[in-house]
């Protein structure tokens, strides 16, 4: 079987540079699942997003690490609608994408400096408080109980949960080194998908974060957007301001950034999350895109 057509986008740049290398499959719904990890692992992206847009109604999209399938992935979403609009030479779409069992609605508006994707990212479930066995996932990110701020340590999930870890001082998280094997084994245990460890800036300036996924192959992840999305959830539920901008991925050489806004309704709390991704040029069989 011939290879596929692969596109390697940047998405959620910050001020035309940076992003997470995202890799966009225009899936021919063929292939096996053993072939798109084996994708996942060739293409140099830590995610890769198969679309498939042949059978009726919205385009389903999945998501692949080379070690397994995720539920979902916002930047993922983020980089497979602004290759779809690009490829479909629009200057806007509003639509849906069907990912993990469910629809979730999409907007994607070609900017001057790039494709600007916002999507709706869903229910967040957020546990009334962190457990005592999350003191075990605060040592292997080598955080002590005071680099963190205790009664910001939350449970979120919208699909899969992952733990916001608030710590202190900037200083504290640009210098973090988790022990890795230690952190993938207790996130296994506890069915966490990983950490998510962010500082509030004290006025409205851009949050900053860093996202630690060693359980599914993620070491660190230059963007966690559904992250983004669960601390907004999580601020609206204590009282604070529901909308924020983040800063991620600088510690890797990336800079990023992600948008999110959190709703109350009758469901629960939702969020809606976006990011740029810079225009995409020509799409050979395999392409990088910055």
């Amino acid at each position: 079987m011939p290879g596929p057509r692969v596109i390697v986008v940047d998405a959620c740049t910050r001020d035309g540079r940076g992003g997470s290398p995202t890799a966009v499959v225009l899936d021919d719904a063929s292939r096996t699942d053993e072939e798109r990890r084996a994708v996942a692992s060739t293409v140099g992206a830590s995610h890769t997003a198969f679309v498939d847009s042949s059978g009726v109604g919205p385009p389903r999209v999945r998501f692949f690490t080379g070690e397994e399938e995720l539920r979902n992935c916002g930047h993922g979403t983020i980089a497979a609608q602004a290759v779809l609009l690009h490829r479909a030479s629009a200057t806007e779409h509003h639509g849906h994408q069907s990912t993990g069992g469910r629809t979730v609605a999409v907007t994607a508006t070609r900017r001057r400096d790039g494709i600007e994707v916002w999507f709706e990212q869903g229910v967040i479930a957020l546990s009334d408080r962190a457990e005592p066995a999350d003191s075990a996932v605060i040592a292997a990110l080598r955080l002590t109980p005071g680099d963190i701020v205790a009664d910001d340590l939350r449970v979120a999930s919208p699909g899969t949960p992952r733990l916001l870890v608030r710590v202190r001082e900037r200083r504290t998280l640009s210098a973090l080194r988790p022990d890795v094997a230690r952190l993938a084994a207790e996130c296994r245990r506890l069915g966490y998908l990983g950490c998510f460890a962010y500082v509030l800036a004290p006025t409205a300036e851009p949050a900053t974060a860093r996202m630690f996924a060693p359980a599914i192959g993620v070491d660190e992840d230059i963007v966690n957007a559904n992250s983004v999305g669960c601390l907004a959830a999580h601020l609206l539920d204590t009282s604070r301001d529901s909308g924020i901008a983040v800063h991620q991925g600088d510690t890797l050489g990336r800079p990023s950034a992600v948008l999110a806004t959190a709703t109350r309704t009758p469901d629960g709390i939702v969020a809606r999350i976006g990011g740029l991704v810079h225009h995409p040029r020509a799409q050979p069989t395999v392409s990088r895109t910055t």
